[in-house]
């Protein structure tokens, strides 16, 4: 896991510009901080920062294979889990090694297949080959998106990065932020390659985006597709423990000390309890990571995502599988502190809002890379198996909206209730969301002949495994790599992926329950209370000191009368909601709150070029 970035330009010498380019790599220096390399030639320049996970010694990037015709360099992001067999299909056809790296894999798999190599990788992957005998650059992003890719196209050829930061330290991307970037952030639908910077954009997933002088193009090598179902119940769910085994096994390969990250939920026992039982076969005992926060447990309230507390189910499973485990209790003061939400932001470089959610997962982060590199998490399970409430409530199901926003909870609500009046009608929000929704399922293909209500569910299905996931990932990502940690993530395996989208809603939900399929699956390595559990989602703290000091920083922003902040955000919303008890503040108002903070930092951080008009 680490950090990539580069520059292509047919009208320049790029080797007059290596200040700028050692600039693009530094911004990711927490991404990578085990090494950092960068390669020049006259029209193509790359920067890696290095994480060190797999050939600590031999994996340096760039790295560069000369040809007669010309150099062929890669850097590269992520981790190819099938890289031992597509080496040994290499090296029958007559490659020689010179590393044990997957990356190394990755470049001969270039030199041998050009970027039909992308069709061949199992993993989570942000790569780019320059190739020097054609002089073209091809990006290539994992199936699911998994690892972020962004580019900005330039007059004479185009910028990259895995955050847009490394991008932004170039000067010929300028730090603009439109409307339509604002609208965007606000709505929260993903769009199809949509990032803040103007002019800036994300390589999709399942992608190949190929430059040369001609321009870009972009192939999409991977998506969704419908097909019949062949399996019965009883193989339908013997074929998905055989994809976990496989992939959770492949997963825990690494030279570096390795954990789960353990909820206490039914998708993260399962990797815990098929983690544990593949490396006992070694006689390796498991780490476990939990999160939570003080006297929790003692002061839980339910709400619309959350019917139990966490801590009863991680005790279960950890004395379930053996693991060593550590859970990291926090304390919800320091969570509220400007310095951890600037550093959530500046690793995010935008301000998404999410609060306490997001820098408690940063301090559970640093305290898990203290002992060790990679994690594997459950996440992405609820989209694959169908695990979210609002898939299983016909109200949410039914509306002609996104789900989740049809759904009550922190992401429903007026979502622009926040915005300065004069904004919220340039950002239209409900024209641009039922524009969004129009196309995400319009982009759905069906087979033949389903019904209304599986063809309903399918919709649903490819929404989540095409749109909410990735808001998902990019968190994760973002914010793990932010302390040097690569969290791996079994369940977007595309090969469980695929075969579980075509699975009859029926069948996934065949004992009348949420994620029926991983639920059986999994049962082998699971206690009953986690194997039984309902959805809950990630922890938030329910402690209302926590919001007094939102409203508390809250009014030191109103205090502020000529900040920035109040081009984009209603002061008479704010001023009310500082006003509210925190005992009884909505989600959504509380949410609201975090996304006003949030804009106020990054303004101050990254001062950017306001265009909303």
């Amino acid at each position: 896991m680490c950090g990539i970035t580069g520059w292509v330009a047919y009208d320049d010498d790029l080797t007059r510009h290596r200040d700028v380019v050692e600039r693009m790599t530094a911004t990711m220096a927490l991404r990578g901080p085990d090494d950092a390399g960068v390669w020049i030639e006259p029209h193509a320049a790359l920067g890696h920062r290095r994480l060190a996970v797999i050939d600590l010694a031999g994996g340096r990037q760039p790295m560069v294979e000369q040809t007669p015709a010309g150099a062929v360099a890669v850097v590269y992001s992520g981790e190819v889990y099938n890289f031992t067999e597509l080496r040994a299909e290499l090296t029958a056809r007559g490659h020689r090694f010179r590393t044990s790296s997957d990356t190394e894999v990755v470049l001969r798999a270039y030199l041998q297949w050009g970027d039909r190599l992308a069709e061949r990788l199992n993993g989570m992957f942000a790569f780019a080959v320059w190739d020097g005998r054609t002089q073209t650059l091809a990006l290539v992003r994992d199936r699911l998106g998994v690892k972020p890719l962004y580019v900005f196209h330039t007059p004479g050829g185009v910028l990259f990065g895995s955050e847009p930061k490394a991008i932004l330290a170039n000067p010929l991307a300028p730090a603009v932020v439109d409307a339509d970037g604002l609208r965007e952030l606000a709505a929260n639908t993903m769009a199809p390659g949509w990032a803040l910077w103007r002019g800036m954009a994300e390589v999709p997933p399942g992608a190949v985006v190929t430059v040369d002088r001609a321009g870009a193009r972009t192939r999409t090598y991977w998506r969704l597709e419908p097909r019949e179902h062949p399996d019965d119940l009883g193989r339908t769910v013997e074929r998905v423990r055989e994809l976990l085994t496989d992939i959770v096994a492949r997963q825990l390969v690494a030279d570096v000390p390795r954990c789960v990250l353990l909820s206490g939920g039914l998708d993260s026992s399962a990797v815990t309890g098929l983690a544990a039982r593949h490396l006992a076969r070694d006689g390796e005992r498991l780490r476990t990571f939990s999160v939570d926060f003080v006297a929790r447990e003692e002061t839980f309230r339910a709400d619309e995502v959350r019917d139990t507390p966490d801590t009863p189910y991680i005790r279960d499973v950890v004395a379930r599988v053996g693991s060593a485990h550590e859970n990291v209790t926090l304390d919800p003061a320091p969570l509220a502190d400007p310095a951890m939400r600037r550093a959530v932001i500046a690793a995010r470089d935008m301000p998404i809002g999410f609060g306490e959610m997001d820098t408690s997962l940063l301090a559970l982060f640093r305290a898990v890379r203290a002992t060790s590199t990679v994690a594997l998490s459950g996440e992405s399970a609820d989209e694959v198996f169908g695990g979210y409430r609002w898939m299983h409530d016909p109200a949410s199901v039914g509306a002609a909206t996104f789900p989740w926003l049809a759904f009550r909870s922190a992401m429903s609500g007026d979502r622009a209730a926040v915005l300065h009046p004069r904004l919220r009608s340039t950002l239209d929000l409900g024209g641009y969301l039922a524009d969004q929704y129009a196309g995400a399922v319009a982009a759905v293909e069906h087979l033949p002949g389903a019904d209304p209500f599986e063809r309903r569910m399918r919709e649903v299905t490819h929404l989540h495994l095409t749109r909410f996931v990735r808001m998902l990932l990019d968190r994760k990502d973002r914010v793990s790599m932010a302390v040097g940690l690569e969290v791996r993530v079994p369940f977007c395996d595309h090969r469980l992926a695929d075969y579980v989208y075509n699975v009859p809603w029926a069948l996934k939900t065949f004992d009348g329950r949420e994620k029926s399929l991983l639920r059986h699956a999994a049962a082998h390595v699971l206690p009953p209370s986690a194997r039984d559990r309902v959805k809950a989602s990630y922890p938030s703290t329910q402690d209302p000191a926590y919001l007094l000091s939102l409203q508390q920083q809250a009014k030191e922003v109103l205090a502020e009368h000529d900040h920035p902040v109040f081009a984009v955000v209603d002061r008479d919303w704010l001023t009310a909601a500082t006003a509210l008890d925190p005992l009884t503040v909505p989600s959504d108002i509380r949410r609201g709150v975090d996304r006003v903070l949030d804009l106020y930092h990054w303004l101050d951080m990254y001062r950017p070029t306001l265009a909303l008009d």
